[in-house]
């Protein structure tokens, strides 16, 4: 739970390096999400060359904390290994949160990069990495050692819960 509550999204890092033990210990936790009928259509691309992570923020506005991240993995869903058709985005974003939650336990920062739908991020990746055509990027995780002490916020929201069947407004019994 902790991990959990504590995760938040880093966009400054030191520079210290990240040991490939631990980058095996996230794509590790990566692949231990859940996916639609256990088919995991799920490929990684660890980055670790500054030149392409800087090359990412040509054609990603928000993707900046690429030139101080020590490392990026790259979640992509193989749609020839997808047993039903679409749900590759629900498991390799279930991938991508557990890579988020396994680096906050491990006291590394890390942020959330979207791809994924947008046809100009996935198309100048596609072309960066070399991907096949049945290959879609999904995201990309920038991680590294945090050089901001961000807290956590709270996002609990009693208004965004329902219960049985959509009630508009309700009030809640504190």
């Amino acid at each position: 739970m902790d991990e959990i509550f504590n995760r938040k999204s880093t966009r400054k890092f030191t520079e210290k390096k990240v040991a490939d033990e631990l980058v095996e210990e996230l794509l590790r936790a990566a692949m231990a999400a859940p996916s639609a009928g256990n088919e995991q259509p799920w490929e990684f691309i660890v980055l670790r060359d500054r030149e392409t992570m800087v090359k990412v923020t040509e054609f990603h506005p928000y993707a900046r904390m690429l030139h101080q991240a020590d490392v990026a993995i790259v979640v992509c869903g193989d749609l020839t290994r997808e047993k039903y058709n679409g749900f590759w985005v629900q498991d390799c974003s279930a991938a991508t949160e557990n890579i988020l939650l396994a680096a906050e336990g491990l006291g590394l920062g890390s942020v959330w990069l979207g791809i994924h739908p947008l046809e100009d991020r996935v198309a100048g990746l596609t072309k960066l990495l070399g991907l096949p055509e049945n290959v879609i990027p999904l995201s990309i995780v920038a991680l590294g050692y945090p050089a901001e002490d961000r807290k956590a916020a709270d996002r609990f929201d009693r208004e965004r819960i329902h219960y049985d069947k959509w009630q508009g407004q309700r009030q809640y019994n504190q």
